[in-house]
């Protein structure tokens, strides 16, 4: 399973890898080379761009809503929020990252 983290508060996204990659490295002091994703939300809150390294190189992901907005998670200052993938689905399916009527994850064992 892949770690998620989200870029709290608005970033330009007219920023690309380069820019991105110098957020995650300076800003929320993380790694940008690890294989987790790192997503940033614009001010707006209808476009997410996701940085992620692959092997030899960066992949940025681009989604952009034509209606509604996403429920991007605030807070007072800069910082970073590590997710489940299975949130961040959430997330880009328009709810809360926070679903607290939503079924435990499945821990892969049987009980019999």
């Amino acid at each position: 399973m892949q770690q998620v983290h989200l870029a709290l508060g608005a970033t330009d996204l007219r920023k690309s890898i380069d820019g991105l990659a110098l957020i995650v490295s300076h800003v929320l002091q993380m790694d940008p080379f690890s294989t987790h994703l790192f997503a940033f939300c614009n001010k707006r809150r209808n476009l997410i761009k996701i940085l992620v390294w692959d092997h030899n190189g960066f992949w940025i992901h681009y989604k952009r809503l034509e209606k509604g907005s996403f429920q991007w998670p605030e807070n007072g200052h800069c910082g970073a929020l590590s997710i489940s993938e299975r949130s961040f689905r959430w997330l880009l399916d328009g709810m809360s990252v926070e679903q607290k009527t939503a079924h435990t994850e499945a821990t892969g064992r049987i009980m019999i």
